[in-house]
């Protein structure tokens, strides 16, 4: 065996109000949805705004609805093991779709609405999807010119329908009507095939957005998504009191797993608009639990922190001093050490003064935040859980349903991601490597058998291609990818993303992307925090405040290199930064440098802007020819 550390499951987790027992747990997803309508019966468990107003939908609905779906696509011709795509931004129909695929034994193929149309066609040829599911008309005319080069794709269903459409889709609103036509006739049929699901039966293939090579379609049974969410709902202690807001695409592993965990404990749940509303969203709903990834909390403090700058030099310098204090009074309950006297009374007034207001920013009833799909920066941790907003973090893959490992409330080491959910174990193989094996494993990569045995060991563990250590208490610490790992011409590894996290503690740094994979020395590539080196360039007299003529100007070069210079001062020689090179725009999705999760594609990052790193290790070399 090459593991150096192994953990054991953890103990069965206490059931909380509302929860199935051990002998009622379900053990697919039928059953899991009909536990929910039977359990939970409450008449907001989905609510989603239009027209100004939230409007509910009640568990009793979702599953009436999601039978109908499946018997409207039976009605096509949709069978048992067809794969049906689902193209569409999260939203309650999403959800439903999901159930009606469930409850008629298909497979449902998740896509990100953000994939271009070649990458589109490319899961559509490669699952061989029968049926495409959209979120509306324009998304359709979107993808219309790739569709002729997926002939296996027989049926198109839009969530809206326009009015005066013309083309060959139905509506889900007709899919749903012969459905419910169909159930009248078939009901029996219907039923026997929802008793047909086994807990070893594929239930999904999602694609991975894949930071490096082509997508890979991940399959995942009944029994890998049923487990995962069973254990994990537990470990966060979410409950029938609980309401989340659901801001992340269910296209993604993560949010779909969290949703099916929000239903599970029967809590309500809501869409939120899109990324832009999220604020309004939050003070409209008044959610306890938000799940989301890194970016997302880093935004909502910028956002605080910008509306402090806009108040002027006083308004920060109060934020920076309640910061500084909450840090530090999280650093003591975190280490379980007495809050001193002094440290307590002025987070007291820090509270009063400062954290309340982002306390009702975020809807004044937030009692957890949990972060996933990438590492949660330290300093925001202690930020967030200093202005006693707890915000934990989870760690898993999409071949692992998602959950590996989390924290909780109650045992929260900032910068591990936790340790492992109930009955899941990890260990550590001797390359560094973590290994991982329980009921949430995937079943393998559809259409990949060789790349599937290239992730397993020969003893059956799942190979996760992340970097990482355990300590003493089994609490899980991510360094890096495997495959992310930076080599220099000198032969040195350096991990990136703990020399990003530190970069990003400057106020300064909205963005960073370590380089230096095969040149003599890492460097950085960072798009600033514009309206801090704004306000900097107007406090230092620089006169331009031209973006692009900032990122070249050499007093705004010389600050970003003071701050990289004091945030990694502690590194070895070999992984100090040597040379920074500032970007204009933002790194997104649209712009391909982002994946769907909003994980950096640093392949794509480096070819993009080849001219600014070549010319800049250019330069180094000619200063060290001329040494």
């Amino acid at each position: 065996m090459n593991s150096i550390t192994q953990l054991q499951p953890e103990t069965e987790a206490t059931s909380l109000q509302g929860a199935a027992s051990a002998a009622d747990e379900p053990t697919t997803l039928t059953e899991f949805f009909e536990f929910v309508a039977r359990v939970h019966a409450r008449p907001d468990i989905l609510n989603y705004k239009k027209d100004g107003r939230w409007i509910p939908i009640s568990s009793a609905d979702v599953l009436q609805r999601a039978r109908w779906i499946a018997a409207g696509l039976y009605s096509l011709g949709i069978r048992r093991g067809d794969r049906v795509a689902i193209l569409s931004e999260s939203r309650p129909e999403w959800t439903l779709v999901d159930a009606g695929c469930i409850f008629l034994g298909a497979i449902d193929v998740p896509i990100y609405p953000t994939l271009t149309p070649a990458q589109v066609q490319y899961i559509l040829k490669d699952s061989g999807a029968r049926a495409l599911l959209l979120a509306n008309e324009a998304k359709l005319r979107e993808i219309e010119p790739v569709l002729p080069n997926c002939p296996v794709v027989e049926h198109l269903i839009v969530f809206e329908k326009d009015r005066d459409s013309k083309s060959a889709a139905i509506s889900l609103e007709q899919l749903e009507a012969r459905g419910q036509a169909f159930a009248r006739q078939q009901r029996e049929l219907l039923r026997d095939l929802e008793l047909q699901a086994k807990p070893d039966d594929l239930a999904t293939i999602i694609y991975t957005s894949g930071t490096t090579g082509e997508p890979k379609g991940v399959m995942l049974t009944h029994g890998n998504l049923v487990s995962n969410l069973v254990d994990s709902s537990g470990h966060f202690s979410f409950g029938v009191e609980d309401t989340a807001l659901s801001v992340l695409p269910l296209s993604h592993i993560f949010e779909r797993e969290a949703m099916y965990m929000y239903l599970y404990r029967g809590m309500a749940v809501y869409f939120a608009e899109s990324l832009d509303t999220i604020g309004p969203n939050l003070r409209e709903v008044h959610p306890t639990i938000l799940v989301g990834v890194p970016r997302i909390f880093e935004k909502i403090y910028a956002r605080i922190r910008q509306r402090a700058a806009q108040k002027g030099r006083a308004s920060i310098a109060l934020l920076n001093w309640a910061v500084n204090v909450g840090k530090e009074h999280a650093r003591h309950l975190l280490g379980k050490k007495p809050v001193p006297f002094w440290l307590g009374l002025q987070h007291k007034l820090a509270t009063k003064l400062m954290f309340s207001k982002w306390k009702t920013a975020l809807g004044g009833r937030i009692r957890l935040l949990v972060s996933g799909g990438a590492a949660l920066p330290e300093e925001l941790s202690l930020i967030y859980i200093g202005a006693g907003i707890p915000i934990v973090q989870g760690y898993g893959l999409t071949e692992t349903s998602p959950v590996i490992t989390a924290s909780t409330i109650e045992e929260n080491r900032v910068g591990t991601v936790g340790t492992p959910i109930r009955n899941v174990q990890v260990r550590i193989a001797p390359d560094g490597e973590i290994e991982t094996r329980g009921p949430n494993v995937m079943r393998g990569y559809y259409n990949k058998p060789e790349e599937t045995r290239a992730v397993f060991t020969e003893d059956g563990w799942f190979k996760t291609g992340d970097i990482g250590t355990i300590d003493a208490d089994g609490f899980l610490r991510i360094t890096d990818r495997k495959k992310e790992l930076l080599k220099t011409s000198g032969g040195k590894y350096i991990a990136p993303q703990p020399i990003e996290q530190l970069i990003k503690g400057s106020p300064f740094v909205n963005q960073v992307v370590l380089i230096g994979n095969g040149r003599r020395f890492p460097a950085a590539l960072i798009v600033p925090d514009w309206e801090r080196v704004e306000s900097y360039a107007q406090l230092k007299g620089i006169e331009t405040r031209d973006h692009a003529q900032l990122c070249k100007h050499p007093r705004i070069i010389d600050l970003f290199e003071r701050q990289v210079a004091g945030l990694t001062s502690e590194l070895a020689q070999f992984e100090k930064v040597k040379k920074i090179g500032l970007v204009e725009n933002e790194l997104t999705i649209a712009g391909g440098e982002l994946t769907p999760t909003l994980k950096v594609k640093r392949r794509v990052v480096d070819e993009k802007y080849r001219d600014v790193i070549d010319a800049f290790y250019a330069g180094a070399e000619r200063l060290a020819a001329e040494g």
